[in-house]
């Protein structure tokens, strides 16, 4: 992935992005050709020194099937947004300003293992439930439906691990930008609706 320096990311804000993010894209080079899906990960830090994400396919989605030709890859994606060029207070200025796009992204790489078994499906499920319901006020529970009913749908599934070997990670959060600048695209943000993105970037802000 292209990074230029101004646009590294902090491990820490890394780390977060892996233990609490949503769907990520698992795309895998094959025989014959690129496949991808969408699907939830877990991240576990102990598997391996670079932990592991854990989710699952379903059974008739043949990516599972399908050999990987080298790494597999899992695209994590976090706030993104439309950066429009009359936010910055240097348009004003002299007017040398262009249109971008912000976004935090992390790709993982790394060895795919299939899980066909129902004890390890199981235990993600949980613990995928766990992550998601954990801070509602009445958390669903997988106990909640019928065990019978548990059963058939966790043999409609596959469990696969990705065993980091190495991350990339690229944090474009305007930090080129003027402190003028940042705080017309963090106003920008704010009154797009798109509160999570400005957020980021105020976070992001060059310290001098």
């Amino acid at each position: 992935m292209y990074t230029p320096a101004h646009f590294a990311a902090d491990p820490a804000a890394v780390r977060e992005l892996l233990t609490g993010h949503g769907a990520a894209d698992l795309v895998t080079a094959t025989a014959e050709g690129l496949v991808a899906t969408t699907l939830p990960f877990v991240f576990d830090p102990d598997a391996g020194p670079h932990g592991a994400l854990l989710g699952h396919l379903a059974r008739n989605n043949d990516q599972w099937r399908r050999p990987v030709l080298g790494e597999a890859l899992a695209i994590l994606r976090g706030p993104d947004a439309y950066v429009s060029p009359s936010w910055y207070a240097a348009k004003a200025e002299h007017g040398r300003v262009v249109p971008t796009w912000n976004y935090t992204v992390v790709h993982a790489y790394g060895e795919l293992l299939v899980h066909d078994d129902p004890a390890w499906t199981g235990a993600l499920v949980r613990r995928l439930t766990d992550l998601h319901e954990g801070r509602r006020p009445q958390p669903w529970s997988v106990d909640d439906a019928p065990a019978a009913y548990v059963t058939g749908q966790l043999r409609a599934i596959v469990g696969v691990e990705l065993r980091i070997s190495r991350l990339e990670a690229k944090w474009k959060l305007s930090q080129n930008r003027s402190t003028a600048d940042v705080d017309g695209v963090v106003a920008g943000l704010h009154a797009d609706g798109a509160h999570a993105a400005a957020d980021a970037v105020d976070r992001a802000r060059p310290t001098d």
